[in-house]
């Protein structure tokens, strides 16, 4: 198997576990609430705003014999700043309180991703935030369009209510194609990095999307941790 192949097959059962949450198989069928879209934008903006800033610490701490991924992160960061305003918007069209989700605090699963992958590089190997490329992007491209069409028409959600959606479903298609390509240069120290960082997002994305659901019916999103760990 290529790198890339052993990155896929490695996560599978922490990819299936997030990809069988009910809040998003509900999703592609078009049968979420407002609230819930509204939750799920409020937890995506508190990790999308980190995604520059620890590509940026991620770039500074690779070794250098992962030089050459310092160009890639360069073309990621210029493509992905300023997304978390979009989300913001989107908010704002599909009528909440962009405000009021930029300065609430992050659920525990939200925060918890974030800390990880930063931790990670910080202390750890820098290389294995690319363990989070893997799950958000590989995400994205299996559900966002998909999702976003099927909400926006259950929800009857303008087109600027969807932006980050249907803007990820497409772009990170390409994305996912140029990772894939970046994957398959890395030794197997660097890949295995990778490998153990996108196994722990995969299950705090998915305790993430089961704390939406959970807290908007009046529960505690907080209990959804015990379960992704596990």
């Amino acid at each position: 198997m290529t790198p890339y192949q052993q990155l896929q097959h490695a996560t599978r059962e922490e990819r299936d576990w997030l990809l069988s949450t009910p809040l998003l198989t509900r999703a592609l069928a078009g049968r979420v609430s407002r609230d819930e879209y509204l939750a799920f934008l409020g937890q995506a903006y508190h990790h999308v705003r980190f995604t520059v800033p620890l590509m940026m610490a991620c770039g500074a701490r690779l070794p250098e014999h992962l030089e050459w991924l310092r160009g890639a992160l360069v073309e990621y960061i210029e493509e992905e700043h300023g997304h978390e305003q979009w989300i913001l918007d989107d908010i704002r069209a599909a009528g909440g309180d962009a405000a009021a989700a930029a300065t609430r605090p992050a659920d525990p699963a939200t925060r918890l991703m974030v800390a990880a992958v930063r931790d990670e590089i910080e202390h750890g190997h820098p290389v294995g935030f690319f363990g989070m490329v893997q799950v958000l992007e590989g995400t994205s491209t299996a559900l966002a369009t998909q999702a976003a069409e099927r909400l926006q028409a259950s929800l009857d959600l303008p087109d600027d209510a969807v932006r980050y959606l249907t803007s990820h479903g497409s772009l990170d298609i390409g994305h996912l194609a140029f990772f894939e390509g970046l994957v398959n240069r890395l030794e197997a120290q660097d890949l295995a990095a990778v490998i153990d960082t996108a196994k722990l997002v995969y299950r705090l994305y998915g305790a993430m999307f089961r704390g939406v659901e959970t807290r908007c019916a009046g529960g505690n999103a907080a209990r959804e941790l015990s379960d992704a760990l596990v």
